[in-house]
């Protein structure tokens, strides 16, 4: 297993796929959701093959519930694995949450609560998939617009906990932080001073919407200068990270996301700079385990 470059990619979606197989335009490295392309060939699937020789991929996945107390769904899990030695990922993610009960799949990443049963539960299924898939994988905070009143865990040393027990890494989605920090009054600087500098290797950014009573992680708009801002104090704390732009809704034109990549780009230089002009060590990449 390779690790993702240090660079800002973008989530593949339908409406690029052609251009991005056909033209190859220059982007560091590209996301795609894993459970469109567990069918057993295809055009969709073809044109992975084509894609994932010219670019660095990351498998996103929204499905495995590993916070459901439903039986993980072992045939999820085995066409996930196929999908991962076929296309040989640098990355391979999951959300930090449930939304699968009694045989269906809900259309939501539902929130946890943050408690010692929980973790022991979420880590041990974890641990499982790793197994399983014969690599870590890396673990995504997820936006939420409802508490537990049993949370007796700060939800960052929650996320935190499961990288230090399980050896996954984690994946910071910085604009889910930015939306629970204004819909629970959570302090957006002291969760990613709660994380382990160590276990972050890939950074999620993505547009919100702010119409309402909450704050919506809808992945539809671009990043907001709050956002941008939180991902500056990230960068600060955890170095140069591999970057995605998520953009899963009313999807621009392919130029508005490099336009965004590049902004993420500009950043990640920047901070690469100052890291070398002061001696501090770069990032440290995931180990894979040996298979």
């Amino acid at each position: 297993m390779s690790e993702l470059p240090v660079t800002a990619g973008i989530g593949l979606r339908a409406p690029h796929v052609r251009t991005v197989r056909d033209e190859r335009p220059p982007i560091g490295w590209l996301e795609v959701h894993s459970e469109n392309y567990f069918a057993d060939g295809g055009a969709a699937l073809a044109s992975l093959d084509r894609i994932a020789a010219h670019y660095p991929l990351s498998l996103h996945g929204v499905g495995l519930a590993l916070g459901s107390v439903a039986p993980l769904d072992c045939e999820h899990l085995r066409k996930l694995a196929r999908l991962v030695e076929r296309v040989q990922p640098a990355s391979v993610s999951e959300h930090l949450c449930w939304g699968a009960f009694g045989g269906r799949h809900f259309n939501d990443l539902l929130p946890l609560p943050y408690t010692a049963e929980s973790l022991d539960h979420v880590c041990a299924r974890i641990a499982t998939i790793q197994d399983v898939l014969r690599r870590p994988i890396l673990v995504e905070n997820v936006s939420t617009y409802a508490t537990f009143p049993e949370s007796d865990i700060p939800e960052a040393d929650f996320v935190a906990a499961v990288a230090a027990r399980t050896g996954c890494g984690l994946l910071l989605d910085v604009n889910n932080v930015h939306v629970n920090a204004r819909n629970h009054g959570v302090d957006a600087a002291a969760y990613l001073a709660a994380l382990p500098v160590d276990r972050v290797h890939e950074i999620h950014l993505a547009g919100f919407d702010d119409s309402g009573a909450l704050v919506i992680d809808t992945h539809g708009a671009q990043v907001a200068p709050p956002v941008w801002a939180l991902y500056e104090a990230a960068l600060a704390r955890f170095g140069p990270v591999p970057t995605l732009i998520e953009w899963d809704t009313d999807i621009p034109p392919l130029d508005v996301l490099l336009d965004e990549a590049a902004t993420a780009q500009a950043l990640l230089d920047r901070c690469s700079a100052a890291r070398m002009a002061t001696g501090a060590p770069a990032h440290a990449g995931i180990a894979a385990q040996p298979s």
